[in-house]
C-alpha cells in the first residue's frame, strides 16, 4: 500500500504541470489573437492620417505653384513696363538734345552768313587787306568744321527741282532755259542737321518765260493809247 501511494501522487502531480502548461499555452494564444486585429485596426487609422496629410501637402503645393505663376506674370508686366519707359525716355532725351543742338545751331547760322556775305563782296586790294581777309576766312573756316563734326551740312539746290519741304521759294524769274519750278539760284543757304531739316533754303525759280509779253503788252498799251 504503502509502494502504490507515492506512484499515484507522482501521477498527479505530473498530470497537474501537463495541464498548467496546457493552459499556460492557451492563454497565450488567446492573447496573440486578442492583439493582432488591435494592430491591424492601429495600422488602418495611421493610413488615414497620411492620406489626410499627404491631400493637405498636396493642396499646399498646388497653392504654391498658382502663386508663383501669378508672381512670374507680375513680375513679367513689370519688367515690360520698366523696358518700355527706359526707351521712352531715352527717346525722350534724344530728342532734347537734338531740340537743343538745333536751337544753338540756329543762333549761330546768321554769323555763317555774315561770313559768307563778308567773302563775296569784299575785294581785297593791298596786302594789308589781304592779310585781313585771309584772318577772318581763318575764323570762318574754324566755324564751319566745328559745324560738320556737329553733323551739318549745306544744301546744294541750284538745278534741282523745287522742293516745298526743302526750299522756300523768294523770287521767280522768267525763263526758257530751264524748266519750270527750277532752282536757279540759293540766295540764302539752307542746312541739314543729320537727315533733318535745320533750315529752309530761300531760292530763286524758273518761271514761264511766255509770261513776260503778256506784261510787256499790257504795260505798253496804255502808251499807245
Amino acid at each position: 500500500m504503502k509502494s502504490d501511494s507515492p506512484a499515484q501522487i507522482n501521477f498527479n502531480e505530473s498530470g497537474s504541470e501537463v495541464t498548467e502548461q496546457v493552459s499556460a499555452q492557451t492563454n497565450v494564444s488567446g492573447d496573440a489573437a486578442t492583439f493582432n486585429p488591435e494592430t491591424g485596426v492601429a495600422a488602418t487609422e495611421n493610413t488615414g492620417v497620411e492620406t489626410a496629410a499627404l491631400a493637405e501637402l498636396t493642396q499646399q503645393i498646388e497653392s504654391l505653384k498658382t502663386q508663383l505663376e501669378e508672381r512670374s506674370t507680375q513680375y513679367m508686366r513689370i519688367a515690360a513696363d520698366f523696358e518700355n519707359y527706359r526707351k521712352r525716355t531715352s527717346k525722350e532725351k534724344e530728342e532734347l538734345e537734338t531740340l537743343m543742338k538745333r536751337n544753338t545751331i540756329l543762333e549761330l547760322l546768321p554769323v555763317v552768313d555774315n561770313f559768307e556775305r563778308a567773302r563775296s563782296h569784299l575785294k581785297p586790294q593791298s596786302d594789308g587787306e589781304m592779310t585781313m581777309h585771309k584772318s577772318y576766312q581763318g575764323v570762318y573756316k574754324q566755324l564751319v568744321d566745328s559745324l560738320k563734326r556737329l553733323g551739318v551740312s549745306p544744301m546744294r539746290p541750284e538745278g534741282q527741282e523745287f522742293d516745298p519741304n526743302l526750299h522756300e521759294a523768294v523770287m521767280r524769274e522768267p525763263t526758257d532755259e530751264h524748266p519750270e519750278g527750277t532752282v536757279l539760284e540759293e540766295l540764302v543757304r539752307g542746312y541739314y542737321l543729320g537727315e533733318r531739316v535745320l533750315r529752309h533754303a530761300m531760292v530763286k525759280v524758273a518761271a514761264p518765260k511766255e509770261d513776260t509779253p503778256s506784261t510787256e503788252e499790257d504795260q505798253s498799251s496804255p502808251a499807245n493809247s
